[in-house]
């Protein structure tokens, strides 16, 4: 679908991250822990060959601060775009995870966003990145959040479905999307 390389990150640890609680299109400010993973992010896109790339980043605070951090003197082509937001919770916003898995038996968790009421759904979300993608031209680094990032990159690599579960995560990563694959950079790698 996008035939440029593609630099997608998640944002850093937030206090509700720390806490377990959802956000969805809520926010809370990023831990000292979340600014170190964004201080990670910007010493790996230091050694990326950026040039000619677009800085995209959801709108969100905890978005936005991890993106100011990690695209370093970038920082003034940074563009926002709603598309990038995270999957929207509905009434699950602001609630304990754990507590709302074991209320509705969803298992790992992942079930909850398609159960949440007036929440976006995994579908509504794909939908959303797939327009996203489909206007993007050139390269970009997109900062974005866990559960689009991982259906950014299940659209980028051309699988069909909902199911994000094996795109993997993480904070304090940059994935490259090119060619077809997907490549997780790390400070350890």
């Amino acid at each position: 679908m996008h035939l440029h390389p593609l630099y997608i990150l998640r944002h850093g640890e937030t206090t509700w991250n720390a806490e377990g609680r959802l956000q969805g299109h809520l926010d809370a400010p990023l831990t000292d822990q979340g600014v170190a993973h964004a201080q990670a992010q910007a010493r790996i896109l230091a050694k990326q060959d950026l040039t000619g790339f677009r800085f995209i980043s959801s709108p969100l605070g905890r978005a936005l601060s991890t993106a100011r951090i990690a695209c370093g003197g970038n920082e003034a082509l940074l563009e926002t775009d709603p598309n990038l937001m995270e999957i929207g919770m509905g009434q699950f916003s602001g609630q304990y995870r754990d507590a709302l898995i074991a209320k509705h038996n969803a298992g790992d968790g992942f079930d909850l966003y398609d159960l949440a009421p007036g929440g976006e759904g995994c579908a509504g979300l794909r939908a959303r990145c797939e327009r996203f993608l489909s206007q993007l031209e050139g390269p970009a680094v997109l900062v974005t959040h866990g559960i689009t990032s991982r259906m950014l990159r299940l659209i980028l690599l051309g699988y069909a479905g909902l199911d994000v579960r094996p795109m993997g995560g993480g904070q304090g990563v940059v994935y490259l999307v090119e060619d077809g694959r997907q490549i997780c950079l790390s400070e350890g790698a």
